[in-house]
């Protein structure tokens, strides 16, 4: 199923997706990898606000390449979203909603995910390039002295993913498992 959704993401659109399911984004994403989750831990360790609200907000795992000129920004494929799983649980109760990467995520992220109504999509490893077309702008939020590792604020329209794990906790990986050993079950000699 094809789905067109804005971001922020509410929690009514956030409970309608299912694994497999195809969503087209626009609206603002937010780029933050490891490095930058660090610094937003320390900050909230030290009871500052963070650079962004996090309300409904969908965070892309990405560092993009550096931008050529004339471009908006440079490759932007995904990262292992795994790297990022010791401080999701935490961005989840303060309101994250998406979260955009590649890989699997661990069973505390999936249990965080199902209490706070959140979802986990996929982009498409090793399309960067194809990926850069659907971002219309980005602004340094954060952190600029982690180069491509600064939080950015992304533009986006029709940025594409799929939907890995909804807010059920239906993971697509495993899904997708399931499916396969039953089919070969079925259809070995």
């Amino acid at each position: 199923m094809e789905i067109r959704l804005n971001t922020p993401l509410t929690p009514e659109a956030v409970k309608t997706l299912k694994p497999g399911d195809t969503v087209y984004l626009t609206g603002v994403l937010y780029a933050a990898r490891d490095a930058a989750h660090k610094k937003l831990m320390e900050l909230l360790d030290a009871g500052q606000p963070l650079p962004f609200d996090l309300k409904g907000a969908v965070i892309y795992y990405v560092g993009p390449s550096p931008t050529k000129e004339g471009e908006v920004i440079g490759s932007a494929g995904p990262t292992t979203s795994s790297r990022m799983d010791a401080y999701t649980p935490r961005l989840l109760e303060l309101g994250l909603k998406g979260m955009v990467g590649k890989g699997r995520r661990s069973e505390a992220v999936k249990k965080s995910m199902v209490e706070q109504g959140a979802v986990y999509f996929a982009a498409i490893g090793g399309a960067g390039a194809l990926i850069k077309e659907t971002i219309l702008a980005q602004e340094v939020v954060a952190y600029p002295e982690l180069g491509p590792e600064a939080v950015r604020k992304l533009e986006v329209k029709d940025f594409p993913v799929t939907v890995i794990i909804d807010s059920e906790g239906q993971d697509l990986y495993e899904l997708g498992r399931e499916a396969y050993l039953a089919w070969k079950a079925e259809n070995e000699d």
